[in-house]
């Protein structure tokens, strides 16, 4: 009978003796850590003001407790409805419309050849993501005013009639989302282009080979080598659905068309900040916050369903 030597036993470490091993590592991690825990964990206890009616002068503790109160004055507010459908519009559009520009100029980017043109092409795009909000609203109310927007001038030239573009709510969600694909799908393109950049160069000669042309190459290479990348995106954007941006919305806001602007961010200031109602405003923004939990795991749950790439 022939008998083996055992192997060494390999004994586990345990996470204290890790931590003390690698301290260097939990040194440098420790700051990002504290700014997470100091301003992100610690002031989640300030939606407890949601369910009471919060004083200033008694504090958080000292409030008297209201229950669902504010939740329910929300759910039976006029406004309710016209706030979530206000909301989720903006946002199903601007995800549509926007999502899929970013993915198509990466694609465009990678299949150009030549590097001054595409530097240029990453140049120019990139440049407006770095224009603030207040001025990028200021520039769109310029270039569509009646008077002196070289848009009205086109128009006119053609034989039309000049448009009150932001006086018009018909307009206003066009405006909103073209205006933010111009200024973030360059910027947006990055993280696609780097996803292109890792598809593995034999992939190419292959296709070549084989007689593929270039739409083949894109449709059978790269939209495949990018599938994953857009799926985590996507429950990303669409995980947020009902955060639409505050500032720009606000600040494109006037009395002309504030009525079908207004978007559950923009309502939350108004009511929280400038009418301190903060129990109301707090259980409305938690609200919110609810809603898109839930949108998040949804859609997480189904991209796991329907593909292989997924958050978690």
């Amino acid at each position: 009978m022939i008998r083996r030597k055992a192997g060494p036993v390999i004994v586990k470490a345990s996470p204290w003796r890790k931590m003390i091993r690698d301290y260097q590592l939990y040194l440098l991690a420790l700051p990002a850590v504290a700014y997470l825990f100091i301003f992100h964990y610690i002031p989640m206890y300030g939606v407890t003001i949601a369910l009471k009616n919060y004083n200033p002068l008694e504090g958080i503790l000292g409030s008297p407790w209201a229950g669902f109160q504010h939740f329910e004055r929300f759910f039976n507010l006029y406004q309710f409805w016209p706030l979530i459908k206000n909301t989720i519009g903006l946002s199903l559009y601007q995800l549509i419309v926007g999502f899929p520009v970013p993915i198509l100029l990466a694609l465009l980017l990678n299949q150009t050849r030549n590097k001054r043109f595409k530097s240029f092409v990453q140049t120019v795009t990139y440049a407006p993501h770095f224009i603030s909000i207040v001025v990028l609203v200021g520039m769109v109310t310029l270039f569509l005013s009646p008077r002196s927007g070289f848009i009205n001038h086109l128009i006119v030239a053609f034989g039309g009639e000049a448009i009150l573009f932001m006086g018009e709510p018909a307009y206003f969600k066009t405006i909103y989302v073209l205006s933010g694909i111009w200024q973030n799908m360059g910027w947006s393109s990055i993280i696609y282009l780097a996803a292109l950049a890792s598809i593995s160069p034999e992939l190419y000669e292959a296709a070549k080979v084989d007689g593929a042309s270039k739409w083949k190459q894109i449709l059978h290479i790269d939209i495949p080598g990018i599938m994953p990348t857009a799926i985590i995106l996507l429950i990303l954007n669409v995980g947020q659905l009902l955060n639409v941006g505050f500032h720009k919305v606000y600040l494109m806001q006037n009395p002309l068309t504030e009525a079908s602007q207004e978007i559950i961010s923009t309502y939350i200031y108004k009511v929280g900040l400038i009418q301190a109602q903060y129990s109301f405003s707090t259980a409305v923004g938690l609200f919110n916050a609810l809603i898109n939990i839930v949108l998040l795991f949804g859609v997480n749950y189904f991209a796991r369903r329907v593909s292989n790439s997924s958050l978690w």
